[in-house]
């Protein structure tokens, strides 16, 4: 890894690492508020936010393939496991601490494992459109979260639901001056985020609230502080869990992991097709198990490929890992020299701050997108964001991919069936809708099935080809099926298609399949289709299987 990492680190011209490291500085600057609150979305003391922007920034940076992916503390991911282990220990307290660790581990060991069996495409299995969803539940969820510091109340439920039922009756009860600085700050970080994206307000303003709230005894005045933070470098150490603990953090892992390999696969995709670069997935997923061991022994919490902080760390001009690399030393001057007058920061800054970055979460154009072009994945994605809001985040993760793949399976459940019919004008045969009375020409049915055969969508096959010969206006003597979509047969579709083949030669129907490519071929041979069709009525291209189709109509007529 540390050979890795100075090869990196020479790579490219003065002025490319000059423009890195000035990247670096601006993104810490933006960024380490930012990650003293995740530390509170985790439920865990905020200095243990820095240090997932220490050892793990350093680990994927020696380890990654991705030149631009921020592997830091994550709102999602924090939110994930936040939720289930407040049930099992009080956040903030020694237990809690090492469950919070533990699962970063375990989500390191499989990570490890996925990158072992080449399990980089399961990120596929997170479509874009429940992925919207996803996250604007998280941002809806960390939102009503944050929404008690700001106010200065204590939540006591866990359920987002719960919380936000919780909330509106508690609001007769909220700190006047910490409401207040709330909503100056969130004035102020959305006034900035329109007219100075680019710039470190977020840490200006923590700067500021640092001074004020010590200058004028904000804490007397019922202002609630960060309180202090142990300076200094992390200790390793291995989080000491008792066997059952660790069996319950096993799903919670486990959707911490489909998360990470979803989000980060995503967000290095995105900047690599941006700058035409290369991305190798596994080997992502190889240093997201990296950082996640050492944010496990250096007693932080999961770290994961950040989407906010990625873009942040492209805006600002970075180009490589270099970027990161500056972003953990400044972390590390923080750890060293600054960590004591982090103590007086309010938490209602911290929580405004969060806020603002749990509503960017809540993509309102991509969904208005959505349900511009897609009206039913529209849907789609507000079911899932109600469930992680009404539910649960890991049930939101599950939710999330059902939809994706029930979604991928009714598409090939209700294929696009057509009748190709000749165009008087071009004489091209174009795709009709299948209906009653449809043929391509009298005694001739050429069929088209827009999906693979499998066991769910073969009777739609079989029932098209039984309904277009009963209700054609003239016998049909001859169907060719358009094969060009189809590339796999099943075990089921197959012995059904053996079936319709055998009640259509007792008719006395000829039937061809053409546009047979050689993937459908092996699967036609390997179920003895072929051997029931006949060698000569498979062919590689669709206008020979017409032609022969209409000389055996002619014959018949004849």
């Amino acid at each position: 890894m540390l050979k890795n990492l100075f090869r990196r680190w020479g790579q490219g011209d003065r002025a490319s690492t000059v423009r890195d490291s000035l990247a670096g500085l601006s993104l810490a600057c933006m960024n380490i508020p930012q990650v003293l609150g995740y530390a509170r979305i985790a439920g865990m003391p905020a200095v243990t936010g820095l240090y997932t922007v220490l050892l793990p920034l350093v680990a994927f940076a020696g380890v990654g393939s991705s030149r631009h992916l921020v592997v830091a503390a994550d709102s999602a991911t924090a939110a994930i496991f936040s939720s289930a282990l407040a049930r099992m220990a009080p956040p903030g307290s020694a237990h809690y601490m090492a469950l919070v660790s533990m699962v970063a581990l375990l989500s390191a060991g499989f990570l490890l494992a996925a990158r072992l069996f080449r399990l980089g495409f399961l990120a596929d299995f997170l479509s874009r459109t429940v992925l919207v969803g996803f996250m604007a539940g998280v941002g809806l969820q960390v939102g009503i979260a944050m929404t008690y510091d700001m106010l200065g109340l204590q939540a006591t439920a866990h359920n987002p639901f719960l919380q936000f039922v919780e909330l509106l009756k508690a609001l007769p009860h909220l700190a006047p001056l910490s409401a207040a600085i709330s909503l100056v700050m969130c004035l102020l970080l959305y006034t900035g985020e329109k007219f100075a994206p680019h710039k470190p307000l977020a840490l200006v303003l923590v700067v500021g609230s640092i001074f004020a709230s010590w200058a004028m005894g904000l804490e007397a005045r019922g202002v609630a502080l960060v309180g202090p933070l142990s300076g200094g470098l992390p200790s390793l150490h291995f989080p000491r869990v008792g066997w059952n603990d660790m069996l319950s953090l096993l799903p919670v892992a486990t959707s911490c992991v489909f998360v990470i390999i979803a989000q980060s696969a995503a967000t290095s995709r995105t900047y690599a097709y941006k700058f035409q670069e290369d991305v190798d997935a596994n080997r992502d997923i190889l240093g997201l198990s990296a950082a996640n061991a050492v944010a496990a022994l250096s007693g932080t919490f999961t770290v994961n490929g950040s989407p906010t902080q990625t873009a942040m760390a492209v805006q600002a001009g970075a180009r490589s890992q270099k970027a990161q690399l500056v972003f953990a030393c400044v972390t590390l001057v923080v750890l060293l020299f600054l960590t004591g007058p982090l103590h007086y920061l309010p938490r209602c800054v911290l929580g405004a701050i969060v806020f603002s970055v749990a509503m960017g979460m809540i993509d309102l154009r991509a969904l208005w997108r959505i349900r511009q072009e897609s009206p039913g994945e529209f849907g789609l994605a507000l079911i899932t964001a109600a469930t992680v809001v009404g539910v649960g985040v890991e049930q939101g993760i599950l939710v999330a991919i059902v939809l994706s793949l029930f979604r991928h399976v009714r598409h090939s459940y209700e294929p696009h069936t057509m009748v190709l019919q000749e165009d008087a004008q071009t004489k091209l045969l174009e795709a009709s809708p299948v209906k009653a009375g449809v043929e391509t020409e009298p005694g001739l049915i050429v069929y088209r099935f827009c999906a693979d055969l499998f066991y769910a969508n073969c009777n739609r096959f079989a029932d098209d080809i039984r309904f277009l010969i009963k209700t054609a206006p003239t016998p049909v003597r001859c169907i060719v099926v358009d094969a060009s979509a189809i590339t796999d047969i099943d075990y089921s579709a197959a012995s059904l298609l053996r079936t319709v083949l055998q009640e259509l030669q007792a008719k006395s129907v000829l039937i061809a399949f053409g546009r047979v490519n050689p993937f459908l071929r092996a699967d036609m041979d390997r179920h003895r289709i072929s051997a029931v069709l006949g060698e000569g009525n498979i062919y590689a291209q669709l206008h020979t299987a017409v032609a022969a189709a209409r000389s055996h109509a002619r014959c018949e007529k004849a």
